[in-house]
């Protein structure tokens, strides 16, 4: 059985709950942990055990890693109205740095697929704590800007890469002490959250229905419809979000339809406070996803999610 450990900043944008919904119901899949960066005194570690408990798994470890309060961030992450996102107040979770950077070893050590969909503080954290060590890990990271989106697709630039930007630090010490695999903005952007599967969300089970309530809340938040469903011909016009940190799990987890990934030398360094990274002979071979059929994984995504079983028969796909 594969192992896994998600590291997130579940609680802000959407695809993070989308990602612990695909990742709970992948078969022959162990979730061994999972633990918050950019967190606020346990909120985000609050959001993944609540959704956690929705799933029936309570038993799988929860961690709050590095804190906003930490200096390490370009901007404070902000915070929906969890009034309109969650169905009841959210207790926080605290607990101390530690116990994440910890469960971040153990993973590790166990051979576990490290995913990486949020900032990278906390990996760069646990470089600190023990050299040499990211360098062993089976690593994935959403993020990276080595191409610009295809035509047809929202013309993002490299500021728009959340997980790096917003603490280029961190994010610097993890690609210079790893060897992951980048899934990358420009193929993230082609995957969508449709409006089309909110009916058969509802259908399914608890975390399934708590991904619609908050699937409604962010498409009048972000109006993503209006301002890339009609603007961007490669994207469905009922677009609600972008499926980025499930289609990294799921290329982690070995998920390869239509994926197709290259090893690319790249060069990168710091210009006024932005990571750079660029295509350079001279570069560190790196391991980037450099297409995918953002649709056919969009679909695959819902499927898994969405697909009901009975408990005695917990693996219903193809093995």
């Amino acid at each position: 059985m594969l192992k896994l450990h998600l590291d997130t900043d579940l609680g802000g944008d959407i695809d993070d709950l989308c990602a612990l919904a695909m990742a709970l119901h992948w078969p022959e899949v162990e979730l061994l942990a999972v633990t918050t960066n950019s967190d606020d005194r346990g909120k985000r570690a609050g959001y993944t055990r609540y959704a956690l408990g929705l799933a029936g798994r309570d038993d799988i470890p929860v961690a709050a890693g590095a804190d906003v309060s930490g200096s390490y961030y370009r901007v404070r992450p902000g915070w929906p109205d969890e009034s309109v996102y969650w169905p009841e107040p959210v207790r926080p979770a605290p607990t101390p740095l530690e116990r994440a950077l910890s469960l971040l070893e153990d993973s590790i050590e166990q051979g576990a697929v490290l995913v990486a969909i949020g900032a990278f503080t906390n990996l760069a954290l646990l470089e600190k704590r023990a050299p040499g060590i990211l360098r062993r890990a089976k690593l994935y990271l959403m993020g990276g800007y080595v191409y610009p989106p295809r035509a047809g697709f929202p013309p993002w630039g490299n500021d728009m890469d959340w997980n790096v930007q917003v603490d280029v630090a961190s994010a610097q010490v993890v690609l210079q002490h790893s060897s992951p695999t980048l899934v990358p903005l420009s193929v993230t952007v082609e995957t969508a959250l449709r409006r089309a599967y909110l009916a058969r969300l509802r259908r399914s089970g608890p975390l399934a229905q708590l991904i619609a309530r908050q699937a409604e809340a962010f498409a009048k938040d972000e109006r993503m419809e209006a301002r890339f469903g009609l603007t961007c011909p490669g994207l469905p016009e009922d677009i609600i979000n972008f499926l980025h940190d499930p289609l990294a799990c799921a290329i982690a987890l070995g998920w390869n339809e239509g994926v197709e990934t290259r090893e690319i030398p790249l060069q990168m360094e710091v210009k006024d406070g932005w990571l750079q990274q660029r295509v350079d002979d001279t570069g560190v071979p790196t391991s980037v996803v450099t297409r995918v059929d953002g649709r056919k994984f969009s679909e695959f995504w819902l499927d898994t999610v969405a697909r009901a079983f009975p408990p005695s028969d917990p693996y219903p796909f193809p093995k």
